[in-house]
């Protein structure tokens, strides 16, 4: 089976690839194109001939601040949604069975705080940011095209990603104690480890019907939680607690909503469909992991 993945250098594709070639696929050839130029999209596809396109492309590398998201993900939103459109035109042109796309189902602004975790049933509720409209209407809009254009469109919605070559930047900020626990830290998180990522979306490559997948861990758990166990598994003092007030004002209204109203994702779907089972299953085991290198 021929496999095309882009964004096969990001934090997730460099476990992807390796985890590809060892399932089975015969190497990997590397091939250099931008995302957004759609007549090079195509031709790279077409020279390829894959059955399967696994579409990771983000911008993510010097991601540190959320104080206005929008600016910050530009780039990944228009991976989004005009490099989605080149990759599905290029698999309708190539005759490309299966397109899987990354989206996410990581810490959110959620309208409503607590009650139980969303499946993929559930419609994306987000409090109205104004510094974030662009990112949620990238993703619903991933979520939505690609099992309607694709002869089987599977959409990997991932949570909050850790682990080897991941989020190296939280465990920096942790140590220097410049996350702190805002409003409580009531916002429940849904974490998935680095490799456990990439093992659901090779599974996803041959299992599953078109749909979107939920890929997080079992462990969902509030900020309160797992930001002061983080701390003390990195050696460092525990973090700093804020009022939501204060919160907002330093780290600007999409963090605090990330740190207050998260709701958290289930991952049931993703374990019967996809025949797929996390190797951390919480986060609790899989920090120490990644720590300890």
């Amino acid at each position: 089976m021929r496999v095309f993945v882009t964004g096969a250098t990001g934090a997730l594709g460099r476990h992807l690839v390796p985890g590809l070639v060892a399932a089975g696929q015969a190497g990997a050839e590397p091939v250099v194109v931008d995302g957004l130029d759609r007549e090079a999209v195509i031709a790279a596809v077409l020279a390829a001939a894959p059955e399967v396109i696994v579409h990771q492309m983000t911008a993510l590398a010097e991601l540190r601040s959320l104080r206005k998201p929008d600016q910050v993900f530009a780039t990944t939103n228009e991976l989004r949604t005009r490099g989605t459109d080149n990759l599905l035109a290029a698999a309708a042109q190539a005759g490309t069975r299966r397109v899987i796309a990354q989206s996410y189902a990581g810490a959110a602004p959620d309208k409503r705080s607590g009650g139980r975790l969303k499946t993929e049933e559930d419609p994306l509720e987000l409090r109205h940011i104004r510094s974030a409209v662009q990112g949620p209407a990238a993703i619903m809009y991933v979520d939505k095209t690609v099992p309607r254009e694709a002869p089987e469109g599977i959409v990997l919605r991932y949570g909050s990603f850790y682990g080897p070559g991941a989020s190296e930047i939280l465990l920096e900020m942790v140590r220097k104690r410049q996350v702190p626990v805002i409003g409580g830290g009531t916002g429940v998180w849904s974490f998935i480890e680095i490799t456990d990522a990439a093992a659901a979306t090779i599974a996803a490559v041959d299992h599953g019907a078109p749909g979107v997948y939920n890929v997080v861990d079992d462990d969902p758990a509030p900020v309160a939680d797992w930001l002061p166990y983080l701390a003390q598994v990195v050696g460092a003092k525990p973090p700093r607690r804020l009022p939501a007030w204060l919160g907002r004002l330093l780290a600007g209204e999409f963090v605090e909503a990330q740190m207050t109203s998260s709701r958290g994702s289930s991952n049931e779907k993703a374990r019967k469909e996809l025949g797929w089972v996390p190797r951390y299953p919480s986060w609790r085991e899989g920090f120490h992991a990644w720590v300890r290198g």
